[in-house]
């Protein structure tokens, strides 16, 4: 997760008031690979069928999960190995009543931090109320077009568009902290800027723009992920209304780690700047490194990006042996840099910082789990050459 208004102004908003005041110079020191952000994907359930859904969520999913008391169990295991922040998501968390059952034992031993990613639909007053009496520190909603019809086909339901945005401003009445989230596809990539706007006339204060990735249901339109040219575009862009709204909405860059590089390059002006940027962007963390995915029915993977490789099982395990550096499932995601093959993520000099983006896409375009991912369109040796002392 690339935090792009914190590299572009030095401020944040929601992350601010999650994390602490960090930016160039002072990285953040939130997370640690040991107590990672931990994403609940906490129901495979959900009331839409997005094209696009990593997770394979819907209606009429009956795939095993924990029980309520299970669900518990893990929650205490969370609380007592110190996790700073659950981002509870799914499938779509308010429909599920174990969703509610683990927020309330978090909001009544007071920790960890916890937000909420949903897709907007299901937020009435009285839910945003009710979240906001239970801590949550953040409620980010999908939202990814202008246009209702294009989002409401996105995401598999007629009227989901309007049941989004209303969920949206029922939130930001509540005094909840509320961001839009929208997956950037060829066919909204332009329309992304006037979302930001979007965003801020309604009182959000976080819009976080992932890249299309190619796992679940996303796997079958990879022909949609931006790339090259077009993705360097929407990033200039993005810098021009992270400066634009700051201190008011921030912009976070997620699945796209490569663009962290490029925009170090875009801002610094000396190579002790350069290396602070890397810096601030090697403390973020990524599948595995600082962040983790606990899925429906226990099991534990690198992060909610990666459903293929279980790294533990909670109904098995202590998350505290899961989390293990040494846990030799683990592993390879703190070594990441190291894995990495195809031929310009292998010879880049920032792979360690980047981690090669995304491995799906990676698999998809390659056939090589550790290959190179075909969205990345940043020439590394010539930004490292720019910068060598």
């Amino acid at each position: 997760m690339i935090p792009l208004s914190v590299m572009v102004t030095g401020r944040g908003t929601v992350s601010t008031r999650i994390k602490g005041r960090y930016h160039r110079g002072r990285p953040s020191r939130f997370t640690s690979v040991i107590r990672p952000v931990i994403f609940w994907n906490i129901t495979y359930k959900c009331n839409l069928r997005c094209e696009h859904c990593y997770i394979n969520a819907g209606p009429d999913i009956t795939l095993p999960e924990l029980s309520v008391g299970e669900v518990l169990n893990v929650a205490r295991q969370i609380v007592d190995h110190g996790i700073p922040l659950v981002v509870f998501t799914g499938g779509e968390p308010l429909i599920s009543e174990k969703f509610w059952r683990a927020l309330e034992f978090f909001h009544s031993v007071g920790k960890p931090k916890t937000s909420v990613s949903t897709n907007g639909t299901l937020i009435t007053p009285e839910t945003a109320l009710r979240l906001k009496e239970l801590g949550v520190s953040y409620v980010g909603v999908s939202l990814d077009s202008l246009d209702e019809e294009l989002h409401d086909k996105f995401r598999g339901v007629k009227g989901s568009w309007k049941a989004a945005v209303r969920g949206m401003k029922n939130s930001v009445a509540a005094g909840l902290p509320t961001g839009l989230r929208v997956t950037a596809t060829r066919d909204n990539l332009d329309e992304i800027p006037r979302m930001i706007d979007f965003a801020a006339d309604l009182g959000l204060e976080r819009v976080s723009v992932y890249l299309l990735d190619t796992i679940g249901r996303g796997a079958q339109i990879a022909g949609q992920v931006p790339r090259g040219e077009e993705l360097k575009r929407l990033i200039d862009s993005l810098i021009e209304k992270a400066r634009e709204y700051d201190g008011v909405l921030e912009i976070l860059l997620v699945r796209m780690n490569f663009a962290g590089i490029y925009v170090a390059d875009v801002l610094s002006r000396s190579r002790d700047e350069f290396k602070e940027y890397l810096e601030l962007l090697g403390a973020q963390g990524d599948c595995g490194r600082k962040t983790a995915s606990i899925y429906p029915d226990g099991t534990v993977r690198p992060c909610q990006f990666i459903d293929y490789i279980i790294i533990g099982d909670l109904r098995r395990q202590e998350l505290s042996e899961i989390l293990r550096p040494d846990n030799p499932r683990l592993r390879p995601f703190l070594e990441v840099g190291d894995r990495l093959r195809g031929p310009k993520c292998s010879s880049c000099p920032f792979r360690d910082i980047c981690g090669g983006g995304s491995r799906n896409r990676a698999l998809v375009a390659t056939g090589d789990f550790w290959g190179d991912d075909p969205a990345c369109f940043i020439d590394p040796l010539r930004i490292w050459e720019r910068w060598a002392e």
